[in-house]
């Protein structure tokens, strides 16, 4: 049976959903599923990228998605996920900038000049700062450098794999896994332009100021001064970074950022044949993205977005607010509806603490989700009385009841 707007599925067991309308609300949604090409403001945006993805940093509106959740080789934008770890590392007080690793014959050997592939050329058996080898890493890509920082923090490379994995799945990225920490091509070594869009963010929002390395457009070491092969940092559009990546198999692909009036954008790119490519196709969807969308409040933190039925409480319903403002992407002119849904598990069993996270708002266009947002409960509710919480049971048996007739219809 069809569920329309309004109608309400309650049960303890069951996954309580409220659909709702929010009036004057706009935004055509691409969903970003393996084959979508399709824009996001349903025009015909297109790119000669075989894999793309932009979207809004501060909501996590998806603009543009194709082949965003099909497995791609990441080639050296795989440093992120490196940097990742060795953030965290630091954020944790495991680790500190001013501690030295040692260039091991490995390092030197896979990773350094004679390998071919892009290093900071250290030097074999020297001691180099975490600092300067994040710069390595982030700004000349060094492989010397990745294979330096993975042996420093988990004694191997093959460790350090097993920890990006780790911290991975930590972090929702659920299709990619890595195998090494520089981007060296092998079968399972993989990730999805979603994901790698969703760990870009992470890192900007977790650590800015280990971030500002991204945005560096050179460093020298070893006496060798390199560019940083990121050529969105230097045009006119706002880019602080991230990170590029090439391999034979791959092509050339890009990860960025991009900052204008406030608003921060994130596109991904991969399988472009040259260098100058990658660099046009994600300014290309950077550029569209600042042009065709403007930014909608649906919701001010601490509003009311709905409520959540309690049991056995001294109150039937709890509020639930949001704790963040809740913002969308909408495309510039459009007036199409969107609308949301509440889901948490319930009701709820009293006590309900205040603040609680227990349940989510998905905001949604024509079924599909565009995206979601935490709710929490506005107050307490403690226990009620023994006689409303057995009228509360009885009225929960029936509802179990109500809930399997209308869904076997």
């Amino acid at each position: 049976m069809a569920r329309r707007a309004g109608q309400v599925e309650v049960g303890r067991r069951g996954f309580c959903l409220l659909a709702f309308a929010f009036a004057a609300m706009v935004f055509c949604g691409a969903q970003g599923h393996a084959a979508t090409t399709e824009a996001a403001d349903g025009q015909s945006f297109q790119t000669i990228a075989p894999y793309a993805f932009l979207m809004d940093a501060d909501t996590h509106t998806v603009l543009y998605a194709k082949h965003a959740d099909d497995l791609m080789d990441p080639a050296s934008t795989t440093k992120l996920m490196t940097a990742e770890v060795v953030m965290e590392e630091i954020a944790r007080h495991r680790l500190k900038l001013s501690d030295t690793f040692t260039i091991s014959e490995r390092a030197w050997r896979e990773g350094g000049a004679r390998s071919g592939g892009s290093t900071m050329f250290a030097k074999l058996h020297s001691e180099v700062a975490v600092s300067d080898l994040l710069q390595g890493l982030l700004v000349q890509s060094g492989n010397d450098a990745a294979i330096a920082l993975a042996e420093g923090i988990s004694g191997s490379e093959e460790a350090f794999a097993t920890l990006m994995n780790k911290r991975a799945r930590a972090l929702g990225m659920v299709k990619s896994h890595f195998d090494n920490a520089w981007g060296d091509p092998a079968p399972d070594h993989k990730v999805t332009a979603r994901e790698m869009a969703m760990l870009t963010d992470h890192i900007i929002q977790t650590y800015p100021q280990l971030y500002a390395y991204c945005a560096e457009k050179q460093f020298t070491w070893n006496k060798i001064t390199q560019r940083n092969r990121n050529g969105l940092l230097f045009l006119n559009i706002g880019a602080d970074g991230v990170k590029t990546g090439f391999t034979r198999d791959s092509g050339y692909g890009l990860i960025g950022s991009a900052v204008q009036d406030g608003e921060r954008l994130i596109v991904v790119v991969n399988g472009l044949k040259t260098a100058s490519a990658r660099v046009s196709e994600a300014r290309k969807l950077l550029e569209w993205g600042f042009r065709s969308f403007v930014s909608r409040q649906l919701f001010k933190a601490g509003s009311i977005v709905g409520t959540a039925q309690v049991y056995g409480g001294k109150q039937r319903a709890v509020n639930l607010v949001s704790p963040a403002p809740i913002k969308l992407l909408v495309p510039r002119g459009s007036d199409d509806q969107i609308t949301g849904e509440i889901h948490y598990q319930g009701p709820l069993s009293a006590p309900v603490k205040k603040g609680a996270a227990i349940a989510s708002l998905a905001v949604m266009r024509a079924g599909k989700v565009l995206a979601s947002f935490p709710l929490q409960t506005a107050e307490a509710v403690p226990l009620g009385a023994l006689q409303w919480r057995a009228l509360d049971a009885a009225q929960e048996l029936a509802t179990d009841l109500i809930r399997k007739y209308i869904f076997q219809l």
